[in-house]
Protein backbone atom coordinates (compact mmCIF):
# COMPACT_ATOMS: atom_id res chain seq x y z
CA UNK A 1 0.00 0.00 0.00
CA UNK A 2 3.12 2.38 -0.02
CA UNK A 3 2.55 2.87 -3.46
CA UNK A 4 -0.73 3.46 -3.65
CA UNK A 5 -0.44 5.94 -0.52
CA UNK A 6 2.24 8.22 -2.10
CA UNK A 7 0.31 8.71 -5.27
CA UNK A 8 -2.74 9.79 -3.70
CA UNK A 9 -0.98 12.34 -2.06
CA UNK A 10 1.36 13.37 -5.31
CA UNK A 11 -1.42 13.30 -7.29
CA UNK A 12 -3.58 15.94 -5.65
CA UNK A 13 -6.83 14.68 -7.18
CA UNK A 14 -8.27 11.55 -5.76
CA UNK A 15 -10.42 10.80 -8.28
CA UNK A 16 -7.07 10.08 -10.54
CA UNK A 17 -5.73 8.68 -7.52
CA UNK A 18 -8.51 6.26 -6.82
CA UNK A 19 -8.08 5.11 -10.54
CA UNK A 20 -4.63 4.59 -10.15
CA UNK A 21 -4.48 3.02 -6.98
CA UNK A 22 -6.71 0.70 -8.20
CA UNK A 23 -4.69 -0.30 -11.35
CA UNK A 24 -1.68 -0.91 -8.91
CA UNK A 25 -3.93 -3.38 -6.85
CA UNK A 26 -4.53 -4.92 -9.66
CA UNK A 27 -0.70 -5.20 -11.14
CA UNK A 28 0.04 -6.32 -8.12
CA UNK A 29 -2.29 -9.02 -7.22
CA UNK A 30 -1.11 -10.56 -10.64
CA UNK A 31 2.62 -10.17 -9.52
CA UNK A 32 2.44 -11.86 -6.05
CA UNK A 33 2.09 -15.02 -8.04
CA UNK A 34 5.75 -14.85 -8.73
CA UNK A 35 8.58 -15.82 -6.81
CA UNK A 36 10.22 -12.63 -6.26
CA UNK A 37 7.47 -10.31 -4.93
CA UNK A 38 9.15 -9.98 -1.52
CA UNK A 39 12.45 -8.60 -3.13
CA UNK A 40 10.26 -6.10 -5.42
CA UNK A 41 8.69 -4.32 -2.22
CA UNK A 42 11.86 -4.34 -0.08
CA UNK A 43 13.50 -2.38 -3.02
CA UNK A 44 10.85 -0.10 -2.90
CA UNK A 45 10.60 0.44 0.89
CA UNK A 46 14.74 0.99 0.62
CA UNK A 47 14.73 3.42 -2.54
CA UNK A 48 11.64 5.72 -0.81
CA UNK A 49 12.64 4.85 2.96
CA UNK A 50 14.11 8.08 3.24
CA UNK A 51 11.24 10.17 1.97
CA UNK A 52 8.16 8.17 3.13
CA UNK A 53 7.22 7.49 6.42
CA UNK A 54 6.48 4.27 7.20
CA UNK A 55 2.64 3.01 7.49
CA UNK A 56 1.20 -0.18 8.15
CA UNK A 57 -0.14 -2.22 4.92
CA UNK A 58 -2.38 -4.87 4.06
CA UNK A 59 -2.36 -6.74 0.56
CA UNK A 60 -6.72 -6.20 0.76
CA UNK A 61 -7.59 -3.41 -1.20
CA UNK A 62 -9.77 -0.88 0.51
CA UNK A 63 -13.37 -0.94 0.09
CA UNK A 64 -15.26 2.24 0.33
CA UNK A 65 -18.38 3.76 -1.99
CA UNK A 66 -17.57 5.15 -4.59
CA UNK A 67 -18.55 8.13 -6.78
CA UNK A 68 -20.68 8.04 -10.33
CA UNK A 69 -17.54 9.39 -12.02
CA UNK A 70 -15.48 6.73 -9.99
CA UNK A 71 -17.72 3.44 -10.87
CA UNK A 72 -17.11 4.86 -14.68
CA UNK A 73 -13.48 5.18 -14.52
CA UNK A 74 -12.96 1.90 -12.44
CA UNK A 75 -15.26 -0.18 -15.16
CA UNK A 76 -13.26 1.13 -18.04
CA UNK A 77 -10.29 -0.42 -16.27
CA UNK A 78 -11.62 -3.70 -15.95
CA UNK A 79 -13.04 -3.88 -19.09
CA UNK A 80 -9.15 -2.84 -20.28
CA UNK A 81 -7.92 -5.73 -17.67
CA UNK A 82 -10.57 -8.24 -19.61
CA UNK A 83 -8.47 -7.67 -23.05
CA UNK A 84 -6.89 -10.94 -24.14
CA UNK A 85 -3.30 -10.84 -24.37
CA UNK A 86 -0.32 -10.07 -22.02
CA UNK A 87 -0.41 -6.27 -20.99
CA UNK A 88 2.51 -4.00 -21.66
CA UNK A 89 3.98 -2.92 -17.90
CA UNK A 90 5.27 0.38 -18.35
CA UNK A 91 7.91 1.46 -15.42
CA UNK A 92 7.82 4.78 -14.22
CA UNK A 93 10.92 5.57 -11.68
CA UNK A 94 12.40 7.99 -9.75
CA UNK A 95 15.20 10.31 -10.37
CA UNK A 96 18.46 9.16 -7.55
CA UNK A 97 16.69 5.76 -6.49
CA UNK A 98 18.68 2.71 -7.90
CA UNK A 99 18.70 -0.48 -7.19
CA UNK A 100 21.86 -2.01 -5.80
CA UNK A 101 23.44 -4.84 -7.32
CA UNK A 102 22.49 -7.47 -5.17
CA UNK A 103 18.70 -6.55 -5.43
CA UNK A 104 19.68 -7.32 -9.26
CA UNK A 105 21.03 -10.25 -8.44
CA UNK A 106 18.12 -11.28 -6.38
CA UNK A 107 15.51 -10.17 -9.27
CA UNK A 108 17.36 -12.18 -11.86
CA UNK A 109 16.89 -15.08 -9.65
CA UNK A 110 13.48 -14.37 -9.11
CA UNK A 111 13.17 -15.16 -12.72
CA UNK A 112 11.04 -11.74 -13.55
CA UNK A 113 12.50 -8.29 -14.82
CA UNK A 114 9.96 -6.51 -13.36
CA UNK A 115 10.73 -3.09 -11.26
CA UNK A 116 8.83 -1.49 -8.30
CA UNK A 117 6.16 0.28 -9.96
CA UNK A 118 5.21 3.77 -8.79
CA UNK A 119 2.50 3.91 -11.32
CA UNK A 120 1.30 0.78 -13.44
CA UNK A 121 0.02 1.99 -16.92
CA UNK A 122 -1.53 -0.20 -18.65
CA UNK A 123 -1.10 -0.16 -22.60
CA UNK A 124 -3.59 -3.25 -24.07
CA UNK A 125 -2.38 -4.58 -27.43
CA UNK A 126 -4.08 -3.73 -30.28
CA UNK A 127 -6.93 -5.98 -31.22
CA UNK A 128 -7.51 -6.66 -35.05
CA UNK A 129 -11.74 -5.75 -34.99
CA UNK A 130 -14.02 -7.85 -36.49
CA UNK A 131 -15.44 -5.89 -39.13
CA UNK A 132 -19.15 -7.38 -39.32
CA UNK A 133 -21.02 -7.40 -42.79
CA UNK A 134 -23.56 -4.89 -42.72
CA UNK A 135 -27.54 -6.77 -42.53
CA UNK A 136 -29.38 -5.46 -45.15
CA UNK A 137 -32.42 -3.58 -44.45
CA UNK A 138 -35.79 -5.27 -43.28
CA UNK A 139 -37.64 -3.12 -45.69
CA UNK A 140 -35.23 -4.68 -48.82
CA UNK A 141 -35.61 -7.61 -48.06
CA UNK A 142 -39.52 -7.66 -48.02
CA UNK A 143 -39.47 -6.00 -51.21
CA UNK A 144 -37.37 -8.43 -52.65
CA UNK A 145 -39.81 -11.14 -51.47
CA UNK A 146 -42.88 -8.81 -53.10
CA UNK A 147 -41.28 -8.03 -56.24
CA UNK A 148 -40.68 -11.57 -58.41
CA UNK A 149 -38.30 -11.51 -61.03
CA UNK A 150 -41.19 -11.89 -63.73
CA UNK A 151 -42.29 -8.82 -62.66
CA UNK A 152 -39.05 -6.83 -62.45
CA UNK A 153 -38.91 -8.03 -66.22
CA UNK A 154 -42.69 -6.62 -66.72
CA UNK A 155 -41.93 -3.40 -65.38
CA UNK A 156 -38.31 -2.76 -67.47
CA UNK A 157 -40.26 -3.78 -70.37
CA UNK A 158 -43.06 -2.11 -70.07
CA UNK A 159 -41.17 1.66 -68.87
CA UNK A 160 -39.17 1.02 -72.04
CA UNK A 161 -42.40 0.81 -74.64
CA UNK A 162 -44.46 3.67 -72.70
CA UNK A 163 -41.98 5.65 -70.48
CA UNK A 164 -44.89 6.80 -68.43
CA UNK A 165 -45.21 4.60 -64.43
CA UNK A 166 -48.74 5.85 -64.31
CA UNK A 167 -49.60 4.04 -67.58
CA UNK A 168 -47.12 1.03 -66.51
CA UNK A 169 -49.46 1.29 -63.33
CA UNK A 170 -53.00 1.19 -64.83
CA UNK A 171 -51.78 -1.33 -67.58
CA UNK A 172 -49.73 -3.73 -66.18
CA UNK A 173 -50.83 -6.51 -64.32
CA UNK A 174 -48.35 -7.81 -62.06
CA UNK A 175 -48.23 -11.05 -59.79
CA UNK A 176 -49.92 -8.78 -56.86
CA UNK A 177 -51.08 -5.45 -56.74
CA UNK A 178 -48.94 -2.30 -56.02
CA UNK A 179 -49.37 1.10 -55.73
CA UNK A 180 -48.18 3.61 -58.11
CA UNK A 181 -45.57 4.56 -55.05
CA UNK A 182 -44.36 0.97 -54.98
CA UNK A 183 -43.86 0.85 -58.74
CA UNK A 184 -41.93 3.85 -58.39
CA UNK A 185 -39.56 3.11 -55.74
CA UNK A 186 -38.98 -0.65 -57.38
CA UNK A 187 -38.00 1.48 -60.66
CA UNK A 188 -35.80 3.67 -59.14
CA UNK A 189 -34.52 1.41 -56.68
CA UNK A 190 -33.44 -1.13 -59.70
CA UNK A 191 -31.68 1.92 -61.35
CA UNK A 192 -29.53 3.31 -58.39
CA UNK A 193 -29.32 0.80 -55.66
CA UNK A 194 -26.40 -1.59 -56.74
CA UNK A 195 -27.56 -4.34 -54.34
CA UNK A 196 -31.55 -4.75 -55.68
CA UNK A 197 -30.28 -4.34 -59.33
CA UNK A 198 -27.78 -6.99 -58.65
CA UNK A 199 -30.27 -9.87 -56.94
CA UNK A 200 -33.36 -8.56 -60.06
CA UNK A 201 -30.80 -9.24 -62.50
CA UNK A 202 -29.59 -12.20 -61.00
CA UNK A 203 -33.13 -13.85 -60.93
CA UNK A 204 -33.95 -12.56 -64.00
CA UNK A 205 -31.07 -14.70 -65.49
CA UNK A 206 -32.48 -17.71 -64.28
CA UNK A 207 -36.22 -17.41 -65.51
CA UNK A 208 -36.77 -20.10 -68.03
CA UNK A 209 -36.93 -18.85 -72.18
CA UNK A 210 -40.77 -19.89 -72.50
CA UNK A 211 -41.66 -17.73 -69.24
CA UNK A 212 -39.19 -14.68 -70.45
CA UNK A 213 -41.14 -15.19 -74.21
CA UNK A 214 -44.56 -14.85 -72.82
CA UNK A 215 -44.16 -11.88 -70.30
CA UNK A 216 -42.64 -10.03 -73.40
CA UNK A 217 -45.68 -11.02 -75.50
CA UNK A 218 -47.44 -8.50 -72.69
CA UNK A 219 -45.51 -5.81 -72.94
CA UNK A 220 -47.73 -2.63 -73.32
CA UNK A 221 -48.17 -0.82 -76.94
CA UNK A 222 -46.24 2.21 -77.03
CA UNK A 223 -48.04 5.54 -78.83
CA UNK A 224 -45.77 4.97 -81.89
CA UNK A 225 -47.33 1.21 -82.57
CA UNK A 226 -50.71 2.55 -82.17
CA UNK A 227 -50.39 5.02 -84.66
CA UNK A 228 -49.69 2.96 -86.96
CA UNK A 229 -52.19 0.76 -86.02
CA UNK A 230 -54.63 3.53 -86.40
CA UNK A 231 -54.09 4.17 -90.15
CA UNK A 232 -55.61 1.14 -90.55
CA UNK A 233 -59.39 2.03 -91.77
CA UNK A 234 -61.85 1.35 -89.28
CA UNK A 235 -64.59 -0.12 -92.68
CA UNK A 236 -61.95 -2.28 -93.97
CA UNK A 237 -62.01 -5.98 -93.13
CA UNK A 238 -57.55 -6.58 -92.72
CA UNK A 239 -56.24 -10.20 -92.42
CA UNK A 240 -53.15 -11.37 -91.29
CA UNK A 241 -51.37 -10.03 -93.93
CA UNK A 242 -51.86 -6.57 -93.96
CA UNK A 243 -49.98 -6.90 -90.29
CA UNK A 244 -47.41 -8.87 -91.15
CA UNK A 245 -46.48 -6.60 -93.95
CA UNK A 246 -46.57 -3.80 -91.11
CA UNK A 247 -44.12 -5.88 -88.67
CA UNK A 248 -41.48 -6.49 -92.01
CA UNK A 249 -41.60 -3.20 -92.48
CA UNK A 250 -41.31 -1.02 -89.97
CA UNK A 251 -39.10 -3.61 -87.60
CA UNK A 252 -38.25 -0.74 -85.71
CA UNK A 253 -41.25 0.55 -84.37
CA UNK A 254 -42.92 -2.49 -82.85
CA UNK A 255 -41.42 -4.89 -80.12
CA UNK A 256 -39.52 -8.02 -81.10
CA UNK A 257 -42.51 -10.03 -79.38
CA UNK A 258 -45.12 -8.57 -81.67
CA UNK A 259 -47.05 -11.04 -83.87
CA UNK A 260 -49.71 -10.54 -86.52
CA UNK A 261 -52.82 -12.12 -84.77
CA UNK A 262 -51.55 -9.89 -81.51
CA UNK A 263 -51.57 -6.81 -83.86
CA UNK A 264 -55.12 -8.01 -84.94
CA UNK A 265 -56.61 -8.12 -81.56
CA UNK A 266 -55.21 -4.82 -80.14
CA UNK A 267 -56.72 -3.05 -83.98
CA UNK A 268 -60.15 -4.63 -83.25
CA UNK A 269 -59.78 -3.35 -79.31
CA UNK A 270 -59.22 0.85 -80.83
CA UNK A 271 -61.90 0.05 -83.09
CA UNK A 272 -63.81 -0.57 -80.44
CA UNK A 273 -62.79 2.27 -78.58
CA UNK A 274 -63.15 4.75 -81.75
CA UNK A 275 -59.42 5.16 -81.60
CA UNK A 276 -58.59 4.85 -85.42
CA UNK A 277 -57.86 7.83 -87.23
CA UNK A 278 -61.30 7.87 -89.33
CA UNK A 279 -63.41 7.20 -86.30
CA UNK A 280 -64.85 10.01 -84.42
CA UNK A 281 -66.86 9.99 -81.10
CA UNK A 282 -70.05 12.04 -81.21
CA UNK A 283 -69.91 15.06 -79.06
CA UNK A 284 -72.61 15.34 -76.33
CA UNK A 285 -75.50 17.97 -77.15
CA UNK A 286 -74.32 21.38 -75.94
CA UNK A 287 -76.49 23.35 -73.86
CA UNK A 288 -78.26 23.25 -70.11
CA UNK A 289 -80.38 19.93 -70.75
CA UNK A 290 -78.37 17.02 -70.90
CA UNK A 291 -80.96 14.07 -72.90
CA UNK A 292 -80.83 11.64 -70.21
CA UNK A 293 -81.89 7.70 -70.53
CA UNK A 294 -86.28 8.69 -70.57
CA UNK A 295 -86.18 11.87 -73.01
CA UNK A 296 -84.27 8.90 -75.17
CA UNK A 297 -86.77 6.47 -74.46
CA UNK A 298 -89.74 8.68 -76.04
CA UNK A 299 -87.90 9.70 -78.63
CA UNK A 300 -87.63 5.92 -79.99
CA UNK A 301 -90.39 5.05 -82.19
CA UNK A 302 -92.38 1.86 -81.28
CA UNK A 303 -92.85 1.06 -85.10
CA UNK A 304 -89.59 0.49 -85.81
CA UNK A 305 -89.44 -1.80 -82.37
CA UNK A 306 -91.85 -4.24 -83.86
CA UNK A 307 -90.80 -7.41 -85.43
CA UNK A 308 -92.13 -8.17 -88.89
CA UNK A 309 -94.70 -10.90 -89.27
CA UNK A 310 -92.71 -14.36 -90.73
CA UNK A 311 -95.50 -15.84 -92.86
CA UNK A 312 -93.20 -19.13 -93.44
CA UNK A 313 -92.88 -19.42 -89.25
CA UNK A 314 -96.50 -19.03 -88.65
CA UNK A 315 -97.79 -21.59 -91.72
CA UNK A 316 -95.04 -24.33 -90.42
CA UNK A 317 -96.45 -23.86 -86.65
CA UNK A 318 -100.14 -24.06 -87.93
CA UNK A 319 -99.44 -27.28 -89.81
CA UNK A 320 -98.23 -28.72 -86.59
CA UNK A 321 -100.75 -27.93 -84.15
CA UNK A 322 -103.30 -29.35 -86.67
CA UNK A 323 -101.47 -32.26 -86.79
CA UNK A 324 -100.92 -32.74 -82.69
CA UNK A 325 -104.60 -32.24 -82.58
CA UNK A 326 -105.47 -34.49 -85.13
CA UNK A 327 -103.16 -37.37 -82.97
CA UNK A 328 -104.92 -36.45 -79.69
CA UNK A 329 -108.75 -37.22 -81.64
CA UNK A 330 -107.29 -40.48 -82.38
CA UNK A 331 -106.14 -41.63 -79.37
CA UNK A 332 -109.45 -40.53 -77.58
CA UNK A 333 -111.45 -42.90 -80.05
CA UNK A 334 -108.81 -45.43 -79.51
CA UNK A 335 -108.67 -45.43 -75.65
CA UNK A 336 -111.75 -47.53 -75.33
CA UNK A 337 -110.61 -50.50 -77.42
CA UNK A 338 -107.50 -50.68 -75.01
CA UNK A 339 -109.64 -50.71 -72.05
CA UNK A 340 -111.32 -53.61 -73.00
CA UNK A 341 -108.21 -55.77 -73.45
CA UNK A 342 -106.76 -54.38 -70.47
CA UNK A 343 -109.52 -55.12 -69.04
CA UNK A 344 -109.77 -59.06 -70.40
CA UNK A 345 -106.11 -59.46 -69.49
CA UNK A 346 -106.08 -58.47 -65.38
CA UNK A 347 -109.82 -59.58 -64.90
CA UNK A 348 -110.74 -56.65 -63.78
CA UNK A 349 -113.68 -55.89 -66.22
CA UNK A 350 -117.17 -55.54 -65.10
CA UNK A 351 -118.50 -58.12 -63.12
CA UNK A 352 -120.86 -60.16 -63.80
CA UNK A 353 -123.30 -59.04 -60.95
CA UNK A 354 -126.36 -62.18 -59.41
CA UNK A 355 -129.60 -61.20 -58.46
CA UNK A 356 -127.87 -61.34 -54.81
CA UNK A 357 -125.09 -59.20 -55.31
CA UNK A 358 -125.47 -55.75 -54.25
CA UNK A 359 -122.45 -53.93 -55.18
CA UNK A 360 -119.14 -55.23 -55.40
CA UNK A 361 -115.61 -53.38 -53.92
CA UNK A 362 -112.95 -54.33 -55.97
CA UNK A 363 -109.29 -53.60 -55.11
CA UNK A 364 -106.37 -54.94 -57.55
CA UNK A 365 -105.93 -58.80 -55.89
CA UNK A 366 -109.06 -59.28 -54.39
CA UNK A 367 -112.99 -58.37 -54.71
CA UNK A 368 -115.32 -58.17 -52.20
CA UNK A 369 -119.24 -58.64 -52.77
CA UNK A 370 -121.72 -56.88 -51.08
CA UNK A 371 -125.04 -59.05 -50.68
CA UNK A 372 -126.40 -57.66 -47.68
CA UNK A 373 -128.12 -53.71 -46.78
CA UNK A 374 -125.07 -53.26 -44.64
CA UNK A 375 -121.22 -54.38 -43.83
CA UNK A 376 -118.40 -53.38 -42.34
CA UNK A 377 -115.01 -52.30 -43.47
CA UNK A 378 -111.70 -53.23 -41.35
CA UNK A 379 -108.88 -55.39 -39.84
CA UNK A 380 -110.07 -58.47 -38.94
CA UNK A 381 -108.39 -59.93 -35.57
CA UNK A 382 -108.72 -63.40 -33.62
CA UNK A 383 -111.12 -62.02 -31.00
CA UNK A 384 -112.99 -59.93 -33.75
CA UNK A 385 -114.02 -60.84 -37.32
CA UNK A 386 -115.62 -58.60 -39.96
CA UNK A 387 -117.02 -58.59 -43.28
CA UNK A 388 -114.60 -56.51 -45.33
CA UNK A 389 -111.01 -57.67 -44.04
CA UNK A 390 -108.52 -55.35 -45.66
CA UNK A 391 -105.79 -56.79 -45.22
CA UNK A 392 -106.45 -59.62 -48.08
CA UNK A 393 -105.74 -56.56 -50.34
CA UNK A 394 -102.18 -55.20 -48.82
CA UNK A 395 -100.67 -53.53 -45.61
CA UNK A 396 -103.31 -52.90 -43.03
CA UNK A 397 -101.44 -52.08 -40.28
CA UNK A 398 -102.80 -48.75 -40.16
CA UNK A 399 -106.19 -49.54 -40.93
CA UNK A 400 -108.67 -49.72 -37.68
CA UNK A 401 -110.36 -52.93 -36.91
CA UNK A 402 -113.49 -51.62 -37.53
CA UNK A 403 -112.78 -48.90 -40.57
CA UNK A 404 -116.36 -48.39 -41.85
CA UNK A 405 -119.61 -49.43 -42.71
CA UNK A 406 -120.96 -49.39 -45.92
CA UNK A 407 -125.31 -48.87 -46.49
CA UNK A 408 -127.90 -49.06 -48.37
CA UNK A 409 -130.56 -47.10 -48.02
CA UNK A 410 -134.41 -47.94 -49.21
CA UNK A 411 -134.07 -45.39 -52.04
CA UNK A 412 -131.25 -46.58 -53.34
CA UNK A 413 -128.64 -44.92 -52.33
CA UNK A 414 -125.12 -46.14 -50.75
CA UNK A 415 -123.28 -44.36 -47.85
CA UNK A 416 -120.17 -44.83 -46.13
CA UNK A 417 -119.28 -44.05 -43.03
CA UNK A 418 -115.83 -43.88 -40.89
CA UNK A 419 -115.94 -45.58 -37.85
CA UNK A 420 -111.69 -45.31 -38.16
CA UNK A 421 -108.64 -42.87 -36.81
CA UNK A 422 -107.71 -42.10 -40.15
CA UNK A 423 -109.57 -40.52 -42.71
CA UNK A 424 -111.45 -42.13 -46.16
CA UNK A 425 -111.00 -40.46 -49.02
CA UNK A 426 -113.59 -41.12 -51.78
CA UNK A 427 -113.13 -39.70 -55.29
CA UNK A 428 -110.36 -38.10 -53.66
CA UNK A 429 -112.40 -36.03 -50.73
CA UNK A 430 -111.63 -37.08 -47.23
CA UNK A 431 -114.42 -38.35 -45.00
CA UNK A 432 -113.11 -37.59 -40.82
CA UNK A 433 -113.69 -39.63 -38.05
CA UNK A 434 -117.43 -40.11 -37.21
CA UNK A 435 -118.69 -38.39 -40.80
CA UNK A 436 -120.68 -40.46 -44.04
CA UNK A 437 -120.62 -39.87 -47.80
CA UNK A 438 -122.60 -40.93 -50.62
CA UNK A 439 -120.89 -43.98 -52.58
CA UNK A 440 -121.85 -43.20 -56.77
CA UNK A 441 -121.02 -46.04 -58.97
CA UNK A 442 -116.94 -46.61 -59.90
CA UNK A 443 -116.06 -44.20 -57.11
CA UNK A 444 -113.16 -44.49 -56.03
CA UNK A 445 -112.81 -45.64 -52.37
CA UNK A 446 -108.89 -45.10 -50.58
CA UNK A 447 -108.30 -46.15 -47.30
CA UNK A 448 -104.75 -45.97 -45.21
CA UNK A 449 -102.94 -46.20 -48.99
CA UNK A 450 -105.25 -49.06 -50.64
CA UNK A 451 -107.30 -48.28 -53.42
CA UNK A 452 -110.90 -49.61 -54.91
CA UNK A 453 -113.49 -48.85 -56.85
CA UNK A 454 -117.38 -49.51 -55.36
CA UNK A 455 -119.25 -51.12 -58.17
CA UNK A 456 -123.21 -50.96 -58.24
CA UNK A 457 -125.26 -53.43 -59.38
CA UNK A 458 -127.76 -51.18 -61.19
CA UNK A 459 -130.18 -53.34 -62.74
CA UNK A 460 -130.83 -54.91 -58.98
CA UNK A 461 -130.78 -51.16 -57.33
CA UNK A 462 -133.13 -50.11 -60.26
CA UNK A 463 -135.63 -52.86 -59.35
CA UNK A 464 -135.15 -51.96 -55.12
CA UNK A 465 -135.96 -48.35 -55.78
CA UNK A 466 -138.98 -49.25 -58.56
CA UNK A 467 -140.68 -51.58 -55.03
CA UNK A 468 -139.92 -48.03 -52.91
CA UNK A 469 -141.54 -46.09 -55.18
CA UNK A 470 -144.62 -48.14 -55.44
CA UNK A 471 -144.59 -48.34 -51.50
CA UNK A 472 -144.15 -44.70 -50.99
CA UNK A 473 -148.02 -43.74 -52.36
CA UNK A 474 -149.68 -46.60 -49.85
Amino acid sequence: MSGLSLVWELSGDPVVGASMGVAGAQSRSEDEESLGVKDVKRTATQAFGSSVPKRRSSSRSIKRKKFDDELVESSLVKSSTRVKGPPVIEPVRCSGSEPSSSEKKKVAKSGTALTPPLTMVMNPAPLTKRVKKSKQPLHITKDLGRWKPTDDLLLINAVLQTTDLTSVHLGVKFSCRFTLREIKERWYALLYDPVISKLAWQAMRQLHPEAIAAIQSKALFSQTEEAMLAKIGSTSQPKLDVFQELLSNYPAVFHPSRTPKSLLVHWQLLKQYYLLDDQSVQPLPKGDQVLNFSDAEQMVDDVKLKESRDEVLEHELMVSDRHQKREIRQLEQELPRWQVLVDSITGMSMPDFDNQTLAALRGRMVRYLMRSREITLGRATKDKQIDVDLSLEGPAWKISRKQGIIKLKNNGDFFIANEGRRPIYIDGRPVLSGNKWKLNNNSVVEIAGLRFVFLINLELISLIKAEAAKMAPQ
